[in-house]
């Protein structure tokens, strides 16, 4: 006997397929989304459209999302005439990982708003973590803390463990990044405690992206490989495990410099056999860049010549002064230093402004061996802090504490934390006891 059809005007149906969707993504395997697709064979007369690009660009966007990206593009086009917080808050998770957001992110940043006013808890909490996301990629880095600490503390003020951990990955893949590697490893482990026992994949996953960040931003490329590749094996793109798209460079970049060049050409095989870089711009510079670190010298420059054509990859910094950093290198061991400098010298300022201390000092390395005199106290002193930076590093070298400095200044003790995490390599130091000194030949005001 045939199971009878779902309709697909019935809002109760289609709003349990979304949430079976969720729960699948959580999973990050790809058994569990056979549910989701059979039930889906069922709705009658057809799947309502949005639904069918919400599982295009979640389930298993390597292999379904370039076939969607252009519909993804039109309902996002029409997000300043869209009203309905569940549809907004849809549409930004259907970016998420084809790199969408930042056409979302003045619909959630009116989210955002209106949850604060209604203090309607889990709208907030939503709205802050899709632009935290957003904010990783653009470089906007301490924004980034400021809204993720705030959704940190929402969800943990209501018992929202599941969406609390969405914010601490953020916090701690910017803390892998600027090299401290305390936070990222604390944060990662914790996330791994919570998630392993209950298996969710995603967290999992998003734990094992940080301990790979941290571990190629310390030159630890063994361990950046054990945990890449956790996520998805080399050569291939793992079924229905969509963080993988976000791990391709971290996992190339530490095959190849672990001597596994094999792994490393059957990984951009399978991310060029999927039509990776026709899903984004930045997944085409990635791609590409990918190609070029495993390449053949002869063939590299043309392949990092065509990942820095991208359009408006300048879009995001870290990637791009990533593939920066990975071209100067090769030019500077083929002796080509002219060119070298000009790729190594962008990336240097590129990670100077995202506070990336280990990514400076790899870039400033590749430069001095270049030949250009370029001191280890470079973008370093007093006059390297922001603004709020200096007025953090002041209020700590006077004795006050992080909850002190955090209440005059209204932010979270946590993000003082992160500042001054910052602060520190900048000012030559390596605790608040020897910030007094450091700031003492400060002009006075």
């Amino acid at each position: 006997m045939q199971p009878q059809p779902y309709d697909a005007t019935n809002a109760t149906i289609i709003e349990a397929l979304y949430i079976l969707a969720l729960v699948s993504h959580g999973g990050h395997r790809g058994e569990l989304w056979e549910a989701v697709h059979t039930r889906l064979a069922r709705v009658a007369p057809r799947v309502p459209s949005r639904l069918a690009l919400h599982i295009s660009t979640t389930a298993d966007p390597a292999r379904t999302a370039v076939s969607a990206v252009d519909q993804l593009d039109a309902a996002i086009a029409t997000l300043d005439q869209e009203f309905d917080p569940v549809r907004i808050i849809r549409l930004a998770f259907s970016s998420m990982y084809v790199d969408r957001l930042p056409g979302c992110r003045a619909a959630l940043r009116r989210l955002l708003r209106e949850g604060r006013r209604t203090q309607a808890v889990t709208l907030q909490i939503q709205a802050l973590s899709f632009l935290s996301r957003d904010l990783f990629t653009a470089g906007e880095w301490n924004e980034l803390q400021e809204l993720a600490e705030e959704g940190r503390r929402l969800a943990e003020a209501h018992s929202y463990r599941l969406l609390s951990t969405n914010f601490l990955y953020r916090m701690a893949l910017v803390a892998a990044a600027r090299g401290d590697d305390v936070t990222s490893t604390a944060v990662a482990d914790d996330m791994i405690r919570w998630s392993a026992p209950r298996r969710i994949g995603f967290h999992l996953a998003c734990a094992a992206h940080v301990k790979a960040l941290a571990a190629i931003s310390r030159g630890d490329f063994e361990n950046a490989y054990r945990h890449a590749s956790a996520v998805s094996r080399a050569g291939e793109l793992a079924s229905h495990v969509p963080t993988a798209l976000f791990l391709i460079m971290d996992l190339v970049e530490a095959a190849v410099r672990t001597g596994r060049h094999a792994e490393a050409a059957a990984h951009v095989t399978a991310v060029h056999e999927a039509g990776v870089a026709e899903i984004s711009g930045r997944l085409a510079l990635i791609a590409h860049a990918s190609a070029a670190l495993a390449a053949t010298d002869r063939e590299a420059g043309e392949l990092f010549e065509m990942a820095l054509a991208v359009p408006a990859a300048d879009r995001w910094p870290f990637d791009l002064a990533r593939v920066q950093l990975a071209y100067g290198e090769r030019l500077r061991r083929g002796k080509s230093h002219a060119r070298a400098r000009v790729h190594l010298t962008a990336a240097l300022e590129a990670f100077q402004r995202l506070g990336a201390t280990p990514w400076m000092e790899r870039a400033g390395n590749e430069l001095r061996a270049t030949g250009i005199a370029v001191g280890r106290a470079l973008g370093t002193g007093p006059a390297s802090l922001t603004p709020q930076q200096l007025e953090i590093a002041k209020l700590a070298a006077a004795g006050l504490t992080n909850k002190q400095i955090g209440q005059r200044l209204h932010l979270s003790p946590r993000t003082v934390g992160f500042h001054l995490y910052q602060v520190f390599p900048k000012l030559g130091v390596t605790s608040r006891a020897a910030l007094r000194d450091a700031l003492a030949n400060l002009p006075a005001d």
